[in-house]
């Protein structure tokens, strides 16, 4: 009987061992470009999920998670594509990215669809990605930028500001933040005296300064790049005296920022996804820990994505991104026990015992159809030359 028992436990062990696997997780993000400062950030909050879960022994019958990472350069859509292509070709079949709007759109119609890739993005933003017929394989835990514009409108009107002139990085992500602020702040009775496009990657804006300067404005909303064109208006605009006063959205918001300009934009406005509470603290234990900052933009919300990918593989009991993408909203959202950060493995045993979830993480994760986060914001503002958190929205 003794001799049984033992032969069935090596049985069970060694089934056990046959249903673990590595799974690649791909990180297809922006380490070039122009939010090339942002991206070790939002890597290392993907990176730390992936690590929770694959150390946890808890994910899919003891299997663990790498993440191999390529290049969107956030600009370039055909380099993008190219990265992802060889993503794919390595065995990843699934990735927390892109960063960018346009690389995004470009990846997930050419690579993510036609290989049935699943694709959860911390970062793009742009309304754009919310009417594509995307096979329920793409995600995001950072809101539209249908919302960002009208809390940008709401916060400029707060502070008294009457009209604005708007410079926006030539791309799906400037073009439509910028039009969707416009529109609200239209709405809510504010005049836009102009607003016109920027390439990125310029010496000199001293053209677009003098024509954003004629129309005029008591602010100037920089929807830009921190790392590229978005600086280059605002420091030609300190130096000409044309503006003092900015309305910065997230692809401005970061410590580059402050490290560019400091006291020179005292009193500007800055606006960037993100939320507080239970989560948000614990994710900033966490990212102590782990040696990074836990305040870069989108790194909760990387942290969120790989996390919502790899429970929604557990829920489905497979890798296979055909199940898991059909339990991504199911995870995300009530009925069910919530998960905070530090609480994969916790998550992982609910589902493996046929339990409900509510995965919260680092954002406060709620995400609505077409999938894509509900939205909170982070006010900050510059003060004593450096960003002071002002509230959330």
């Amino acid at each position: 009987m003794k001799r049984l028992l033992l032969a069935t436990a090596a049985t069970a062990l060694i089934a056990g061992a046959a249903g673990a696997e590595e799974v690649k997780l791909g990180l297809h993000l922006g380490f070039t470009g122009p939010l090339e400062s942002m991206a070790p950030n939002i890597a290392a909050g993907a990176e730390a999920a992936a690590k929770e879960i694959s150390e946890s022994g808890k994910f899919l019958d003891g299997s663990t998670v790498v993440t191999p990472r390529s290049d969107t350069t956030c600009i370039d859509a055909a380099a993008s594509v190219s990265a992802a292509e060889r993503q794919v070709a390595d065995g990843v079949r699934a990735m927390v990215g892109g960063q960018c709007s346009g690389e995004t759109i470009a990846t997930l119609e050419k690579v993510a669809i036609p290989n049935g890739v699943l694709m959860i993005s911390p970062s793009a933003t742009s309304p754009a990605l919310s009417t594509i017929d995307d096979q329920n394989l793409f995600y995001r835990t950072s809101p539209s930028d249908a919302r960002q514009g009208e809390v940008m409108a709401e916060l400029a009107k707060a502070q008294g500001i009457e009209s604005v002139a708007i410079t926006y990085t030539n791309n799906d992500y400037g073009k439509g933040l910028a039009d969707s602020f416009q529109a609200a702040f239209e709405k809510q009775g504010g005049t836009v005296t102009t607003s016109s496009a920027h390439d990125d990657g310029k010496a000199d804006y001293s053209a677009e300064v003098a024509a954003l300067a004629s129309a005029g404005g008591d602010a100037l909303a920089v929807v830009g790049y921190v790392d590229q064109g978005g600086s280059g208006v605002t420091r030609a605009s300190l130096d000409t005296g044309a503006f003092d006063k900015f309305i910065f959205p997230d692809g401005m918001i970061g410590q580059e920022l402050v490290d560019r300009f400091g006291s020179e934009i005292e009193g500007s406005i800055g606006i960037n996804p993100a939320a507080e509470g239970d989560g948000r603290d614990r994710f900033e234990e966490l990212a102590k820990e782990a040696g990074f900052d836990a305040s870069g933009p989108y790194s909760a919300e990387a942290y969120d994505a790989a996390a919502l990918i790899l429970l929604s593989m557990q829920a489905a009991g497979s890798s296979d991104p055909a199940a898991a993408k059909e339990k991504v909203m199911e995870v995300a959202n009530a009925p069910g026990e919530q998960i905070l950060p530090g609480e994969l493995a916790k998550g992982l045993e609910l589902l493996a015992a046929g339990e409900d979830i509510d995965y919260v993480g680092a954002s406060s994760v709620e995400l609505v159809e077409p999938g894509e986060s509900a939205g909170s914001y982070r006010e900050t503002t510059i003060k004593d030359g450096k960003l002071e958190v002002v509230a959330y929205h």
